[in-house]
């Protein structure tokens, strides 16, 4: 998933829940409650979200076939088991779902409820711009998103409680897909009540939603008709707007991350806010990407130039100070198949300049005027961002390097890139399942949705179908070695760092973390 975006949120009250009868004066419920700086989702519909803002809310709400628990292992979740058999169309997986799970509003949560919202996912109407990528290996889902029939062959409610779902292949990592919020059951009768049915969402997830304010406030609530482990807090209040370091240094939240400008002094041992410090690794990659269809980063000798321009440990250093790990590759530490000892593009000013020579550029023929997209509005550019910019233009500069930069609403931005995109590009994506298919694939593989520089290899293209279906974990794993250096060889991607949670957790609240995805695990937190 893509690592944010932000959204002027829109009011909405609950159905279904009841708000409690002593409030703050900020609205927020004084008793038993977890308060969380948070930022605004851009969607709570799971069929159209895509990233890490909305995920974190919809994972709450909703549900699915499977989960992931903190191990990144593919668990049971909606389907209590499950059984897999070969047949003539392919792979059939028979779930059966447990007994008891209820929408939000008390209706019991049916195969067909899945069946449902499995098609709906996949309809053209619907526009989901992760169904190509998650739902794809379910036999007939092609022929639903082409517009060709309304019904998913593959998807089979053989009564309220089993559901079958027939995939083209074997495939290892199909369960660890189906965690994924396209996959998650809605409700028929609320999404067809209106629109924007899902600023009244009627989930099966741990928490209702019980209120939205524009930039001011989302409330959760817990289900207490929630099939799994009750959650031990009544609410939880998401504070959308403020000075997030101001109030919780205040006590009026909870909860907050870190910002680099106040990781120093909370890293300071001396400083009493070391003691609430929390660090989570997050299985993300930043990275600029490259319009790999246009001039001049359709040559892959212009791309590694530009990769091998950049020094990322003084980025890393300097600029972040060091709160994250500059990356080499793409897969981040702790994603299997991560390889240590991957051939990097790593920082070499004198072999740049010597490829965008071999190229023809030089003081007789200067490179083509180079536009950046960044999210944002307003000028604002992250110094990060604007400290790779500015070695390329300074130390290139002899070869012509003129580089504008054009913001792209943050609201809108990661959706609207792939038909929007320029030269270069800024982007960022968290895990969504612990399998290096889900960046090397999903990312760059020819056919993916996700695919913004259109980058294409047919070496790499024929070693993940490969991948995809071979049993053995190992040479699985070693496959997916071999696409990663492939990519980096032919600089797909400009790599920047690898990303880590840096959270002030008050000490009156107990049992908060972050998955390495980045989703608060909010069913486990107590407050006292």
């Amino acid at each position: 998933m893509v690592l944010a975006a932000l959204l002027l949120a829109v009011v909405v009250l609950g159905s279904g829940c009841l708000l409690p009868a002593v409030e703050s004066q900020s609205g927020i419920p004084t008793s038993n409650t977890l308060t969380i700086f948070g930022s605004s989702p851009l969607t709570l519909d799971p069929a159209i979200s895509q990233d890490a803002d909305s995920h974190s809310y919809i994972v709450q709400i909703f549900s699915g076939l499977v989960t992931l628990d903190q191990n990144m292992e593919v668990i049971p979740d909606v389907a209590q088991s499950w059984t897999v058999e070969t047949t003539a169309r392919g792979t059939a997986y028979t779930f059966h779902l447990r007994p008891g799970v209820k929408f939000h509003d008390g209706r019991a949560v049916t195969a067909a409820d899945f069946k449902y919202s499995l098609e709906r996912a996949c309809q053209p109407e619907t526009g989901s711009p992760t169904a190509p990528t998650y739902l794809n290996d379910i036999v007939g889902v092609r022929e639903v998103l082409d517009g060709q029939t309304q019904t998913i062959s593959g998807v089979e409610a053989l009564d309220a409680a089993t559901l079958r779902i027939t995939i083209d292949q074997p495939k290892a990592y199909f369960l660890a897909k189906m965690t994924y919020p396209v996959a998650f059951v809605v409700d028929k009768t609320n999404v067809e009540s209106e629109d924007d049915w899902w600023r009244q969402p009627n989930g099966t997830g741990p928490f209702s939603l019980a209120r939205w304010t524009p930039d001011d406030l989302l409330l959760l609530e817990r289900n207490d008709l929630y099939y799994g482990d009750a959650a031990s807090v009544s609410y939880v209040a998401f504070v959308l707007a403020g000075a997030p370091m101001q109030m919780y240094e205040n006590g009026d939240v909870d909860v907050v991350g870190v910002s680099i400008w106040d990781l120093e002094r909370a890293m300071d041992e001396d400083n009493p806010l070391n003691d609430e410090l929390l660090m989570f690794p997050e299985l993300s990659l930043t990275y600029f990407g490259f319009n790999t269809q246009a001039a001049p980063f359709d040559d892959p000798r212009v791309r590694q130039a530009f990769c091998l321009a950049v020094d990322k440990d003084r980025v890393v250093s300097q600029v972040l100070k060091d709160s994250v790990g500059a990356a080499s590759g793409i897969l981040p530490p702790g994603m299997p198949g991560f390889n240590a000892a991957l051939d990097p593009l790593d920082y070499d000013l004198a072999q740049a300049r010597a490829l965008l020579a071999e190229c023809g550029y030089g003081p007789d023929r200067s490179l083509p005027p180079i536009t950046f997209n960044v999210p944002g509005s307003g000028g604002y550019v992250p110094t990060s961002m604007t400290a790779v910019l500015y070695q390329w233009s300074q130390d290139l500069s002899d070869f012509g390097v003129d580089i504008d930069i054009r913001q792209i609403d943050s609201d809108a931005y990661f959706y609207r890139l792939d038909e929007e995109k320029d030269d270069v590009f800024f982007y960022g994506w968290v895990a969504d399942y612990a399998d290096p298919q889900d960046f090397l694939e999903i990312l760059f593989g020819s056919d993916s949705a996700n695919n913004v520089g259109h980058y294409s290899s047919s070496a790499a293209d024929a070693l993940l179908a490969q991948a995809a279906v071979e049993p053995d974990a190992e040479q699985r794993l070693a496959l997916y070695r071999q696409v990663e250096q492939i990519m980096v060889n032919e600089a797909v991607c400009l790599p920047l760092w690898f990303g880590q949670n840096y959270i002030l957790v008050n000490p009156r609240v107990a049992g908060y973390a972050l998955s390495p995805l980045g989703v608060p695990l909010l069913t486990k937190v107590s407050v006292t």
